[in-house]
């Protein structure tokens, strides 16, 4: 299975510096041209299936891109953005004024009441990952999802249920793209490249936002 990794395109909230989590933001017309070209990029890819985050901006992402590659998305839940509770629709500022302990842990996993727990992200990305795996291992999968579900969901392709011991190493730019691949009989994946944002070089606007 070839699969590719979206992050969505520029959201009102990565305008305007607030962390998303499951709160529902629409594209800005820059994150729907961002969304156009890695429409374009992701058509020579031949992707035979699409999958998306229900959230709005992840969604209105997979409907532009559809339009590209001329197959249909497909909702999946297990791809949403982190709950974070009520960090949600708040800037990093504001964050570390009202949660100064943040600063010594990390928003995911903040441990905040209301916040989602390492355990259900770790129950999520494992039956995405078993699903995926199970019904498209010849086939080219694109999902489209948000930076922080990806950004974990990279680490637990890696190490599995230890990836809250790690850091998070992967900042994922608006419609960057990841491309990770699993071979008939080969245990590990071969992950190609992560956040390749070449197809945005015609859009000097591109940022990469938050979550």
């Amino acid at each position: 299975m070839k699969l590719y990794l979206i992050r969505h395109g520029e959201s009102e909230g990565n305008s305007l510096g607030r962390i998303q989590g499951q709160e529902e933001y629409h594209l800005t017309d820059n994150g729907r041209k961002q969304a156009e070209l890695v429409g374009r990029y992701i058509k020579e890819k031949h992707i035979t299936h699409l999958y998306s985050s229900d959230l709005i901006r992840a969604w209105d992402t997979a409907s532009i891109i559809s339009n590209h590659i001329d197959v249909k998305p497909v909702k999946a839940q297990d791809v949403r953005e982190i709950h974070l509770g009520p960090l949600q629709n708040l800037t990093r500022t504001e964050i570390y004024e009202k949660y100064p302990d943040v600063i010594e842990t990390s928003i995911i996993l903040s441990g905040i009441e209301g916040t989602e727990s390492a355990e259900s992200i770790t129950n999520r990305c494992s039956h995405f990952l078993s699903e995926m795996l199970q019904k498209h291992m010849n086939e080219h999968v694109a999902v489209v999802s948000h930076g922080g579900f990806l950004s974990i969901f990279l680490m637990y392709i890696i190490v599995g249920e230890q990836w809250p011991r790690h850091k998070r190493p992967f900042q994922l730019s608006n419609t960057s793209v990841t491309s990770i691949e699993w071979r008939e009989g080969k245990y590990s994946p071969l992950i190609h490249y992560t956040n390749k944002t070449d197809h945005l070089l015609m859009n000097e606007t591109s940022s990469k936002g938050l979550l």
